[in-house]
């Protein structure tokens, strides 16, 4: 059976899984039943030769993984539409409501365009310009421009760190976090050769290497290293060599995430130690329910019995 790792998000009221290229999402309905939808996604790029080269199969992957995560997450949010939307579908006929739904699809598509844009924007300006800005301003009291680099990657840290403490305080995205803390919490069910079932998830660890958190940690201690080799006299040049920069680096960084999850040796546990230590903030421990809801979308797409026989775990 193929398997590089079965890999996940959490999203609003439930839990996407994906293995290869086939994923499922699994939401707890406001009736409280779990709703599993099962598609398929082969990515931006089809060519199987240009996917597996390194680095840039980090670029396509991460490009691949904010589109896929934006559309799974407007679907999840799907089930807990206003009461407004559902009043406009009462009363309608077949066709009424066929026409309905195609139109809210379109503008479905439209929407979900115009947020993964602003998504990316935005990370770009917080993360990577504004830490460089902030940075110019010691540069008249400190020559060393590697210092400057280095005070520049703590601010994007402080930053990044201190961006996702402020949104795990809103009610909702702590819920988020907790079906995160499931999602990893199957995922390691299995991969320890448990039983896939509630007892056996909840005792299992909420932290996982191959976690996106981690994968963004990375690219900000990656791109510390990359940003000491451009030194140009001209900010405006340093700046734009740094955008250009950050698809590399995410190729980069999932090379070391790739590594970390297949490796077990003392140097890739010290590397990826600053993940796991962030995850504490992105993860939270789940209840009962949502680890149904989990367990659902694994089992949607990945067959973890035929698994475990075939590695003897």
């Amino acid at each position: 059976m193929k398997y590089s790792g079965v890999g996940g998000q959490a999203v609003m009221e439930g839990v996407m899984m994906r293995n290869q290229d086939q994923y499922a999402v699994a939401v707890r309905k406001p009736d409280d039943e779990i709703e599993v939808k099962i598609s398929e996604y082969q990515g931006l790029i089809k060519n199987k030769t240009i996917k597996k080269l390194p680095i840039i199969r980090g670029v396509m992957s991460f490009i691949d993984s904010l589109y896929l995560g934006t559309s799974t997450l407007m679907y999840s949010a799907s089930f807990y539409e206003d009461e407004e939307e559902e009043c406009k579908k009462k009363g309608l006929s077949k066709d009424e409501l066929d026409a309905y739904n195609l139109k809210k699809n379109k503008e479905d598509k439209k929407l979900m365009g115009a947020t993964l844009c602003f998504s990316i924007v935005f990370s770009i300006l917080l993360f990577f310009v504004l830490p460089y800005v902030f940075s110019i301003f010691f540069e008249k009291m400190i020559g060393s421009k590697t210092i400057i680099t280095l005070i520049e990657c703590l601010i994007r840290l402080m930053i990044f760190v201190g961006y996702i403490a402020i949104i795990s305080l809103t009610p909702d995205i702590k819920r988020v976090f907790m079906y995160h803390g499931a999602e990893h919490k199957c995922i390691n069910c299995i991969e320890h050769g448990l039983e896939l079932n509630v007892d056996n998830v909840r005792k299992s660890s909420k932290h996982h290497k191959r976690c996106g958190t981690s994968f963004l940690l990375i690219v900000m201690i990656i791109s510390m290293v990359f940003f000491m080799f451009i030194q140009f006299k001209s900010h405006i040049a340093r700046l734009v060599l740094r955008l250009v920069c950050i698809p590399i680096i995410a190729g980069v960084s999932y090379e070391f995430i790739r590594l970390a999850g297949k490796g077990d040796n003392l140097l890739v546990n010290i590397l990826s130690a600053p993940g796991l230590w962030l995850q504490r903030l992105t993860t939270k421990e789940p209840d009962d329910d949502m680890i149904e809801v989990g367990i659902a979308s694994v089992e949607a797409v990945f067959d973890w019995k035929e698994w475990q026989k075939e590695q003897n775990v």
